[in-house]
């Protein structure tokens, strides 16, 4: 009537699982009993060809599926879109600047001698448009800067802007003179374009932070 039992102590040892009981007490039994003995020979067996059965074959697709990934994650095409974007800014910046120095700088080192009015007036020219082209060379190096010069740039552009119009239509200034105010306002939008990127990118993480937390 135990017999059961010591079968399940049989399962559980080829299992490799706790017997239940001694291993001493069943291997008496099954020493003295010649059905658990039979059973437990053939469960020995039945397991042993499951164990060793091959397994079947599974076909490799491994070419499959990396062909049916994106060559590039959307995330990290998205990052580089930006990076390269921030990139070409910094450089037309750079170029802006360079410009806008090389402009003012003759302005600023001519008319050495006597500080006659229309002299001192070419010197502060110079040096304004230096200091402009000083501004737009930092944010290029460091556009963390674009927020904090973007209210003298643009106020500047704002207020030069409508006086040029009106003093070219007036015949109050050259044409060349005015154009190269161009300079100050492309200057001011890169500016202005890269203090917004970089809102938008505090925004970001501040609303990751937020979803972590």
């Amino acid at each position: 009537m135990q017999c059961p039992l010591f079968r399940e102590a049989v399962s559980a040892r080829l299992d490799g699982a706790p017997l239940g009981m001694s291993a001493g007490v069943l291997d008496a039994h099954l020493a003295r009993c010649a059905e658990c003995a039979t059973w437990a020979a053939d469960a020995a067996r039945v397991t042993r060809r499951v164990r060793l059965a091959p397994a079947p074959a599974v076909p490799d697709l491994t070419v499959a599926v990396l062909a049916a990934l994106p060559r590039q994650l959307p995330g990290m095409a998205a990052a580089a879109r930006a990076r390269l974007l921030g990139t070409a800014l910094r450089l037309a910046l750079l170029a802006v600047g360079v410009a806008q120095a090389g402009l003012a700088w003759p302005v600023l080192a001519s008319g050495a001698g006597a500080m006659s009015a229309p002299v001192h007036m070419e010197h502060e020219s110079g040096a304004w448009n230096l200091a402009v082209a000083a501004a737009f060379l930092a944010v290029a190096a460091a556009p963390r800067l674009a927020a904090g010069a973007l209210p003298f740039l643009g106020t500047l552009v704002a207020l030069l802007a409508p006086v040029t119009l009106a003093d070219l239509a007036a015949g109050r200034v050259q044409v060349d003179r005015a154009l190269a105010h161009l300079l100050l306002l492309a200057g001011t939008a890169l500016v202005a374009t890269v203090a917004w990127r970089g809102r938008r990118r505090r925004a970001a993480v501040v609303a990751r932070r937020r979803v972590a937390a």
